[in-house]
């Protein structure tokens, strides 16, 4: 098994934070891993975007031209990535701020309305990890218990006060793919 993804937004929107999670999520579920961040001065506003491959045999390279799977968080990473998802592979996005949603037939498009649903939470932090919760469903690629050790692993200890609501989006997320 080898999963190449790609997680693609606007800087602050939580995409380095998804991708590392992912990544130690994996890594603690015993997977071998590569996590590679792809941003400058747009971490805040700009765009952003990271490449997690997680395998059971060891990575040659960390870098791909092509993804089995897009997390697409806004309307430019649609425009630079939809292209770059293999055929018979899976693209993730939020509509909110799509105005040309994905068009290709020959994936699966998979909606999810991360934001209304960070909303209804009354927390827009966690809207990465609503979308993340997506992922988990759609690609079943790591247990949640890996997943929530990745994240103790990534958040830093004043803030895993946060974690139970980190789960409860998680699962939430999970949901809100039909």
């Amino acid at each position: 098994m080898k999963e190449e993804i790609i997680i693609a937004g606007f800087g602050g929107q939580g995409v380095l934070s998804m991708g590392k999670i992912l990544a130690y999520g994996a890594l603690m579920n015993g997977s071998e891993v590569t996590w590679m961040p792809a941003y400058g001065p747009e971490q805040r506003g700009g765009t952003a975007n990271v490449t997690v491959i997680v395998s059971d045999k060891p990575i040659s390279s960390p870098i791909v031209d092509s993804y089995d799977t897009a997390v697409i968080l806004n309307q430019q990473s649609l425009d630079k990535f939809e292209s770059k998802v293999k055929p018979g592979g899976t693209l993730i996005y939020d509509p909110y701020g799509i105005h040309r949603p994905p068009t290709r037939t020959d994936i699966t498009i998979v909606p999810v309305n991360a934001t209304d649903e960070a909303i209804a939470l009354g927390n827009s932090k966690t809207y990465n990890m609503l979308l993340l919760g997506a992922l988990l469903k759609v690609r079943n690629l790591i247990p949640d218990e890996a997943i929530i050790r990745g994240l103790e692993k990534t958040l830093p200890e004043r803030h895993h006060h946060l974690i139970p609501l980190n789960r409860e989006a998680i699962d939430r997320g999970k949901k809100l793919v039909k």
